[in-house]
């Protein structure tokens, strides 16, 4: 990065700098943590010695917070898939149930957006289709940070939802159900051929926030690929031909995903894998009444503070799922 001709090739010089980003991610923290461990360790028998209470107990402390941070580190490096470090496409789409299920999916589309603040991802919405009374029917979230993928990977499937609707004057304890689809973003240098006559391509008039605009022009786009029946839309941008561009990005990163999976499914096969998680199917229960848990039927890991899970807190439900699935 040095060199005097470094920038002669813009792309190329790019791509080294993410290069060097990723190696520093790895890197950085790991000799950090080495030389925090080395001090604490060298410290401690003279703090002992001393009889200094305050200062073992900080030290001790510290030893603590190394160990968490390094466990953390060990969960990060089970991100080593091939698509793992990509930014991602998180889409939710409510169930059968009518408002319950469109109420479900937007709770669980502001669980994901203050998930992803927490982590430091920039989260961007793509596309939202409003519920007749309340709630959205689907939505789809840009999420762009480090391993945003490789970490959001573990929310692909159904969510399951038991409470007492606010909506039933009864007040009778309902079931509702929301599926989340996760799709890595895939780079420019990753050529997905797609043919022109492979796709049928829709405008209509956005919906939601946006002011006058969205009301006057065909700008959203929804774009439907034909050998594979895969439907993706866009309405965040004010121009229509924005909107064709996000729209075929996003059509392209589900086709690159389709083709991974396809390749790890054969190897996985052919090496006698028989763990086998199927995206579609019920991976964790959200329970609100008679009592509060939260409780992921793929690696049984629970906890009772639902609302700290509704307010983001998931990455104990990451780690477990990354720990026996990677």
């Amino acid at each position: 990065m040095e060199d005097p001709g470094f920038w002669d090739n813009n792309d190329k010089a790019q791509a080294s700098i993410q290069e060097s980003n990723e190696l520093k991610f790895w890197l950085e923290p790991a000799e950090d943590l080495k030389q925090r461990f080395e001090d604490a360790v060298f410290l401690l028998p003279e703090a002992q010695k001393t009889g200094d209470d305050d200062f073992v107990a900080q030290l001790e402390a510290e030893l603590e917070a190394v160990d968490k941070e390094l466990a953390e580190l060990e969960i990060r490096k089970m991100l080593s898939g091939e698509l793992d470090n990509k930014n991602c496409f998180l889409s939710i789409n409510a169930g059968a149930g009518g408002t319950e299920s469109c109420d479900w999916a937007l709770m669980l589309m502001r669980m994901y957006e203050r998930w992803a603040t927490k982590k430091g991802w920039k989260v961007e919405m793509i596309d939202q289709l409003d519920g007749d009374v309340a709630g959205i029917k689907n939505v789809t979230l840009k999420f762009t940070g480090p391993f945003a993928y490789g970490y959001s990977k573990a929310e692909k499937g159904v969510h399951r939802l038991v409470r007492i609707s606010p909506f039933d004057s009864n007040a009778k304890r309902h079931t509702s159900f929301a599926s989340v689809d996760i799709t890595p973003e895939i780079a420019d240098d990753i050529d997905i051929e797609v043919k022109p006559d492979e796709i049928k391509t829709d405008t209509f008039r956005a919906s939601g926030a946006g002011g006058q605009h969205v009301n006057k022009t065909d700008s959203a786009v929804r774009m439907t690929h034909i050998p594979t029946g895969i439907v993706v839309s866009c309405q965040s941008q004010r121009s229509q031909i924005q909107n064709r561009e996000t729209c075929l990005k996003l059509l392209k990163s589900k086709l690159y995903e389709k083709e991974v999976e396809a390749r790890e499914k054969s190897l996985k096969s052919i090496q006698g894998e028989q763990k086998d998680i199927a995206w579609g199917s019920q991976i964790r229960n959200y329970v609100f009444q008679p009592y509060t848990l939260v409780k992921d039927t793929r690696t049984k890991h629970e906890t009772g503070n639902i609302q700290a899970v509704m307010d983001g807190d998931l990455d104990e439900f990451v780690n477990a799922y990354l720990k026996e699935f990677s």
